[in-house]
Order: structure tokens, then C-alpha cells, then sequence
């Protein structure tokens, strides 16, 4: 694997076996030197595009050793589409050394500067993107618990947001708030907002987001778990995304006045 498609993926703990990428003479601390490691390629919310685009990188990489074992990649990476950039900046640890023909590398930070025109993909849901970036920018910097909390507030804050919507009463006799697992409940029978491949176990992801309220958490299991939370809450968001353009689809077809056989 060369080094420009493993800095293509998320951050890592873990140590993986890359290309020589260093050349044959070792670098003082300080000196850029452009490197050949192969494209970059990352995913951006694209304003001029109106599209999510993947950026590549160009023959415009390269990297400063900062200590023995630490080094910065830098590039800028580009749309395909119309050539709106955005710079790229990468902090790399060396197992061993850097010098050798399979060096073992872990991408420890990645900073994106975003412009008006480039923006985290999160950015297409709305209110919540703004929470999504959080929970990822938590999760960057090894903070477990944050990032899960984040992910805990969409879910709530969806589910809410569908029986407001909707008109769904999520209060009791007395005109109390039901406690979350009676309105996930409540909210479930009326309106099929959870992607059907996990429908049944909405309150099960909402218990695996709030063990992190209820001290029954670990940061190294929430690190390991974050990624497939993060999944299930971006499926619920995504949902109500296709399901409103589904509707505007509808309505300009004129298919709404149109009753199903």
C-alpha cells in the first residue's frame, strides 16, 4: 500500500506497513522535500459542484520531518469536476525507521482548511452538521466520550424533530414529556424514520450512545465504537434527507394528489 491511499483513510491507532516514500538520504528536521506517494483522495461537500465530490491530490505532496519519528505531509487536493482546491495537512509517526524499504506509519492528526466553496460532507445535514463535525473532531483527538455525547444529541434531537413534525404527542396525562424510550416508541409506530436495516433496534443504538451519560463507558471501547455509531446516526439523517426530496419529487411530478393503489 502506498502511502497516499493510507492517508486517505480516517485516522488510526493502529500502525500499518507502507511504500518507501522517504527517498535514500534521510532529511534533516525542517527541510520540506516533495514525495512521490501516490494520490490522496478525500471527500468534500463541494459548493460549486452543489455535489459531494472526492478531491485528489496532485504532484504538489510533500513532507518535513518534524522529529525522528514524526513527520508533516502537506498538499492541496482538487475536485475532478471544476478545480475548486482545498489544502490538506497531515501528521504522520514512524514505527522504526523511516529510512527502511517497508516503513510502518500511523496518521496520528488530519486538519482540512475548508473555504466557502469546500466543506466537510457533513455539511448537507443542515442543523446537524454542525454537531457531526464536532463528534469527528472529538473522535480525531481521542476523545471517546465527546464524540459519542454528539452522536447521543442527533439521535435525540431527530426523534423529537419527527414528532414535532408530525404532530405525534409525546406527552403524558398531565401533559409531561415521556422519558425517550416511550417517544422513540411512540414515534416508531407512526413514522418509519429509521433505516429499516436496524428499525427494531433504535432504543438498542440509543443505549449504546447513552452509556457514555451513565459512566458505563470506556474511552478505548468508544474509540473502537465510534465508527459504526457514527454510521447508524449518519443512515437515521440521511433517511430524512431521501425522504424529503422523495416528497419534492413527488410534488413536482404532481404524484401527491394522486392516491396509491
Amino acid at each position: 500500500m502506498r502511502l497516499g491511499d493510507y492517508l486517505s483513510r480516517e485516522p488510526s491507532s493502529k500502525y500499518e506497513q507502507v511504500e518507501k516514500f522517504a527517498g535514500d538520504r534521510k532529511l534533516p528536521l525542517g527541510k520540506p522535500k516533495k514525495i512521490d506517494i501516490g494520490q490522496i483522495a478525500l471527500n468534500f461537500l463541494c459548493m460549486s459542484c452543489k455535489n459531494i465530490r472526492t478531491f485528489v491530490s496532485q504532484n504538489n505532496i510533500q513532507m518535513i520531518p518534524i522529529t525522528n519519528s514524526l513527520i508533516s505531509i502537506d498538499s492541496r487536493l482538487s475536485c475532478p469536476v471544476c478545480n475548486e482546491s482545498v489544502a490538506a495537512w497531515f501528521i504522520i509517526d514512524i514505527e522504526g525507521d523511516i529510512m527502511s524499504l517497508s516503513p510502518k506509519v500511523r496518521l496520528l492528526k488530519r486538519n482540512i482548511k475548508y473555504t466557502d466553496n469546500v466543506c466537510p460532507t457533513e455539511n448537507k445535514y443542515g442543523k446537524y452538521s454542525e454537531w457531526l463535525a464536532k463528534a469527528n473532531i472529538a473522535y480525531q483527538e481521542e476523545l471517546g466520550a465527546g464524540s459519542i455525547v454528539y452522536l447521543r444529541k442527533i439521535f435525540e434531537s431527530v426523534t423529537y424533530e419527527v414528532a414535532d413534525v408530525n404532530g405525534i404527542n409525546i406527552s403524558d396525562r398531565n401533559g409531561k414529556r415521556l422519558n425517550f424510550k416511550e417517544t422513540l416508541d411512540r414515534v416508531c409506530k407512526q413514522v418509519d424514520f429509521i433505516p429499516q436495516e436496524f428499525s427494531k433496534d433504535g432504543y438498542k443504538l440509543f443505549s449504546e450512545l447513552s452509556n457514555v451519560v451513565h459512566g458505563d463507558f470506556k474511552e478505548a471501547e468508544g474509540l473502537t465504537k465510534y465508527p459504526a455509531l457514527f454510521r447508524l446516526v449518519q443512515g437515521v439523517l440521511d433517511k430524512q434527507i431521501d425522504s424529503i426530496e422523495i416528497k419534492g419529487a413527488k410534488t413536482v411530478l404532481g404524484w401527491n394528489s394522486v392516491t396509491d393503489n
